[in-house]
């Protein structure tokens, strides 16, 4: 079984910044790929960013290009995500997700195994 729990969220006004992190434990035999989705009050769960654990390559929705930097951890299967000039549409609850890694970078929510509950990010305009 893996755990999945993030940390981080907030409340912060526009254009500030706040800083998600993310760990997977459990079956630490395996290096997972790890990647950051959100959800809006009725709206679906949306990709937001990923990080291969081998390689470190990423991905980037265009919403946050730019804005937002996802980052492995020096431990094993931790990853945070920096998210800078943070706008009122930002505001959701934001999911780690957590995979076996493979050879290429995954952005379909459905090909993740593993998730954690949850962290509030508000932003106040």
């Amino acid at each position: 079984q893996v755990q999945v729990v993030e940390s981080g969220g907030g409340l912060v006004q526009a254009g500030g910044s706040l800083r998600l992190s993310c760990a997977a434990s459990g079956r630490t035999s395996y290096d997972y790929d790890m990647a950051w989705f959100r959800q809006a009050p009725g709206k679906e769960r949306e990709f937001v960013s990923a990080i291969m654990w081998r390689g470190g390559n990423t991905r980037y929705a265009d919403s946050v290009k730019g804005r937002f930097t996802i980052s492995r951890g020096n431990v094993k299967n931790t990853v945070y995500l920096q998210m800078n000039n943070l706008k009122p549409e930002d505001t959701a609850a934001y999911y780690c997700a957590a995979r076996v890694d493979d050879l290429t970078v995954v952005v379909a929510r459905e090909l993740y195994q593993y998730w954690g509950k949850g962290t509030q990010v508000t932003v106040s305009s």
